[in-house]
């Protein structure tokens, strides 16, 4: 992962202000910490020397700041030590600290079964949110091992799935003490009862058009488990995305829930495409922007209801047999259907369910209850309201 300091993060702002991409619709990532010693919850002082001044310039500028944790002790750590000898560590079945070097040397995991544990973890978060952090990205939590003791002496296969919960759980709350109704956790390790601790993004996908298309089924898998607002790494995480794969991602990444424009090896700024790509990125964000209020709306039907933001055709069209198999096109809420590009001549194939439906950008009224081929530019894609839209019109 890259560190941006704060003239770079500054610098991307400034672009995006300068080619009139709106801010507010994206999230942008930054890794803060210190190498081999994830995770201490200290700035790298090399790159961040004022951390709390930098954040307060950032907030003036309108920006929130979201801070990437995870539940890992690097053993080069000054909280290793502390973390060891408080038993706040996942032991082997020796009483020995469970270490591996998969990420960082001698990584630990906090025992998130330990109560004691819970409330060392959030003492860490505190000073970053009095500081000015937003949220967090509890990042990590799925690959944890099988062969250790937890405190409460827990089954540790069953927790191997529980443990993200109690991750998240704990982070969900201090944000809480200082967020009240706004807190929000940015999730990517998840299990029965996590949707009640938004939001979730899809982990580490690659930059190709099948990527794209098995994130897109993985999100309708989670919306059907009951899980409200999911994203995606747009243009995916791992390789670099071609012009096609970017363009046509960012129109799918800014019909979701949450937008992130983010990736390992290279960077996901529109300008390192190409200029068409900017154009695409202000035309979606533009657009994303004007459906704020429907977007608004149906977060609070997620909200009071915990109906997905993104919804499997089958949720809105239980009757109609052909939506119970379609995982190339969704719902985006109760009124707008969406069936990205995944082709790069821009050919798709999807199913309008029965009723009237408006083209959104070109206002055509066309007939379902009937399959349909378009090609699209970069510039549009098969987005339809129903004529009975609930808060569309």
């Amino acid at each position: 992962m890259t560190e941006y300091d704060e003239k770079t993060v500054s610098h991307f702002i400034d672009e995006m202000a300068r080619r009139e991409i709106p801010l507010s619709v994206f999230h942008f990532d930054c890794f803060w910490m210190r190498e081999f010693q994830w995770c201490d919850f200290t700035w790298d002082e090399r790159t961040f020397p004022e951390p709390r001044q930098m954040l307060s310039r950032l907030k003036e500028r309108g920006v929130k700041i979201s801070l990437w944790i995870n539940p890992y002790v690097g053993q080069a750590s000054s909280l290793f030590n502390e973390a060891r000898d408080k038993g706040y560590l996942l032991t082997r079945a020796d009483g020995s600290v469970w270490q591996w070097d998969l990420w960082q040397a001698g990584n630990a995991i906090v025992d998130f079964t330990n109560p004691a544990a819970c409330e060392w973890f959030k003492s860490k978060l505190r000073p970053l949110l009095e500081m000015g952090v937003d949220c967090f990205k509890t990042d990590f939590g799925e690959r944890i091992p099988t062969d250790v003791v937890y405190a409460n002496g827990a089954n540790p296969e069953q927790m191997h799935n529980l443990y993200t919960l109690l991750y998240n759980q704990t982070v969900w709350e201090v944000l809480q003490e200082f967020k009240g109704e706004d807190a929000i956790v940015f999730a990517r390790s998840a299990t029965t009862g996590s949707q009640s601790m938004p939001v979730h993004w899809g982990g580490d996908n690659t930059s190709t058009f099948e990527s794209m298309a098995e994130s897109l089924r993985g999100g309708l898998s989670l919306s059907l488990s009951g899980f409200g607002y999911w994203s995606h790494d747009i243009g995916g995480f791992e390789g670099t995305p071609n012009p096609d794969v970017f363009k046509r991602w960012v129109a799918f990444g800014l019909l979701s829930s949450h937008s992130r424009l983010h990736g390992n090896e290279s960077v996901r700024v529109p300008w390192s495409v190409d200029e068409e790509a900017v154009d695409v990125t202000r035309h979606f964000a533009t657009m994303k922007k004007e459906l704020m209020p429907y977007i608004m709306r149906v977060a609070n039907d997620v909200h009071s209801s915990g109906t997905p933001m993104m919804r499997a055709m089958l949720v809105e069209f239980p009757e109609d047999p052909t939506c119970w198999f379609l995982d190339r096109q969704y719902m985006f809420g109760p009124d707008i259907l969406v069936a990205p590009v995944f082709d790069p001549n821009g050919d798709v194939n999807f199913y309008l369910p029965h009723g009237e439906w408006k083209n959104y950008f070109t206002g055509e009224v066309v007939s379902g209850g009937t399959w349909r081929s378009e090609s699209h530019d970069y510039f549009s894609l098969p987005l339809y309201v129903r004529s009975d839209a609930h808060y569309l019109i």
